[in-house]
């Protein structure tokens, strides 16, 4: 019986150490959006962790302050997590190679893994299981030392172009204010398709790097207010203002920001398992933008001397029919991030997803955009 244990023991001990070195290289080589269980077990733990804390917080300032610290803090701690997991499995194979009692094996199982050597066993299959632990253990540092400049790289990038859209769509940036400074400031037409093809870019790297770089959808901009969901909503609505509102010959190349900006979205909500739907209709489902809203943005840039059409009910609609692609993932993530409350980004409305089972999902809608 006890060589049954002993052997049970080993065996947990070994799968315990593939996993934790899988999820670590998961999460930090394999270039691939991959949710990994106990990279996303941690980020849960501390996540609950300072939603506790910001529940008792007054102001957005105070929050944000605090949340700036949640990814940093945690991708940290991710090695740690992992040590202590290696440790745990090389204990339960040294205590059933015969090093007794249990914290012994576990004392052992630290020296060896942190390279420490204070602590020993006479054994040749000893020192070999020894020099793989302090192997993996070292292995675990070089691959965050590896990816952490990869990281704040496309941290950096993406912050730059969250910046400067400042200049063109105010702080925080809204759509109309875009829309106007694109068409009303005497910008060529070259100029404006510039604009939009590098979101078309920026939309096209965050797909890539927020789902196989999970943590950077959690890293906030270094100024409070501003927000990489922010911005994108204010670029994605702005797109859909001029397709469908203002009045110009051509297919405007702000479509395709829409398809990028869609699709980079939908993409991260789907690593981060967020509920919506992925064929919805209007107007039966809701959007997050009024028809209000809209009205007061369409008077504003006709009072701006922008062209507008003339069909104002048509132009509601074909918004609508661009907004509903983006506009339910959009809210998601602006939860999920914590993001400032601005203009145009607001709580969907949860409706059941399933009328038999109950279950609740965001609700995504959507219309031709013709």
């Amino acid at each position: 019986m006890m060589i049954l244990l002993r052997i049970l023991l080993a065996l947990a001990g070994a799968a315990l150490i593939g996993w934790t070195f899988l999820s670590a290289a998961r999460t930090f080589v394999v270039p691939r959006s991959h949710p990994e269980a106990l990279t996303g077990a941690l980020f849960r733990l501390t996540r609950k962790l300072f939603d506790g804390v910001t529940r008792h917080m007054s102001t957005f300032e105070q929050r944000d302050r605090l949340m700036s610290l949640y990814a940093p803090l945690t991708l940290l701690l991710l090695v740690p997590f992992w040590l202590l997991l290696i440790a745990l499995g090389y204990s339960f194979i040294y205590w059933a190679m015969g090093i007794t009692p249990w914290t012994e094996a576990f004392v052992i199982s630290g020296s060896s893994l942190l390279t420490l050597g204070y602590a020993s066993f006479d054994s040749f299959t000893f020192h070999l299981l020894s020099f793989s632990e302090a192997v993996i253990g070292l292995m675990l540092v070089a691959m965050l030392i590896a990816y952490l400049p990869t990281m704040y790289s496309a941290f950096s990038k993406r912050e730059t172009a969250v910046a400067l859209l400042e200049v063109r769509a105010g702080d925080p940036p809204t759509a109309p204010e875009l829309t106007w400074r694109l068409r009303g400031m005497d910008e060529g037409e070259a100029e404006r398709k510039a604009f939009w093809r590098s979101w078309e870019q920026w939309f096209t790297e965050i797909d890539e790097n927020h789902t196989s770089l999970a943590a950077l959808v959690f890293f906030r901009s270094p100024r409070t207010g501003q927000s990489w969901v922010v911005s994108a909503g204010a670029v994605l609505d702005a797109a859909a203002l001029q397709t469908s509102l203002l009045d110009e010959p051509g297919v405007p190349t702000s479509i395709l920001v829409i398809r990028a900006g869609t699709l980079a979205l939908r993409h991260i909500a789907d690593f981060f398992r967020l509920p919506y739907n992925p064929d919805p209709h209007f107007p039966e489902d809701p959007i997050g933008v009024t028809r209000e809203q809209f009205e007061a943005a369409a008077d504003r840039l006709a009072a701006q001397g922008l062209p507008l059409k003339a069909d104002r009910d048509l132009a509601w609609r074909n918004f609508a029919g661009w907004r509903v692609n983006y506009d339910s993932v959009l809210n998601a993530l602006a939860r999920l991030t914590m993001a400032p409350d601005v203009a145009w980004l607001s709580e969907v409305t949860m409706v059941p997803a399933d009328p038999e089972s109950g279950e609740t999902g965001a609700r995504l809608v959507r219309v031709d955009g013709d």
